[in-house]
């Protein structure tokens, strides 16, 4: 019974905790469709994991197939992204993307990972602000990161801001909306 009690409790602690991540999103800069998909809420918290990590599968602590993995914490997947460029950053200085509206290289540094995260599809998404260090601007990328055999990996980086200026918005299907530039 004390086992069962104390589970009880961890399963409490960790739905309070995927509440407190979502309640804390960004919700001025984030209201309306600004990325597709959903945020994490606290019904879509990832399933409990056991004693040898995974989701439960029928009481089979061996062998046997696995039939899901447990869906990567909040942390986890801002982890990933602030991992993913910070190993660019001490490999070449600074985090390189290519700019498709000026044709140019900017060179970024990483100021914060976003709180919000959530889920498109099979990926997970947060955002990152990042400072061009030629002209000081502040970038808003969006980052997309799936699930890999090692943990986590990033596989789409985009510029959806500069200085506040959106590029795109998303549609109720998740479709990239491009958002007429300055002037027209």
């Amino acid at each position: 019974m004390d086992r069962w009690l104390g589970f009880g409790v961890i399963v409490a602690i960790g739905a309070i905790g995927w509440f407190v991540v979502g309640s804390t999103a960004r919700g001025k800069e984030h209201g309306g469709q600004e990325h597709g998909g959903t945020t994490l809420t606290q019904e879509e918290q990832p399933p409990v994991t056991h004693e040898h990590g995974g989701k439960e599968h029928g009481g089979q602590e061996h062998g046997g197939q696995a039939i899901e993995t447990a869906a990567p914490s909040a942390e986890e997947i801002r982890g990933a992204i602030r991992d993913h460029v910070q190993q660019i950053e001490e490999r070449d200085g600074l985090f390189a993307i290519e700019d498709p509206e000026t044709g140019t290289t900017r060179q970024l540094r990483l100021l914060a990972v976003h709180e919000r995260v959530g889920k498109t599809g099979a990926q997970y998404y947060s955002c990152t602000d990042m400072r061009d260090e030629a002209s000081g601007q502040v970038l808003d990328l969006d980052f997309d990161v799936e699930p890999a055999e090692d943990g986590l990996r990033v596989v789409d980086v985009r510029i959806h801001k500069v200085d506040g200026q959106a590029r795109y918005t998303y549609d109720e299907h998740d479709n990239r909306i491009p958002l007429s530039s300055s002037g027209g």
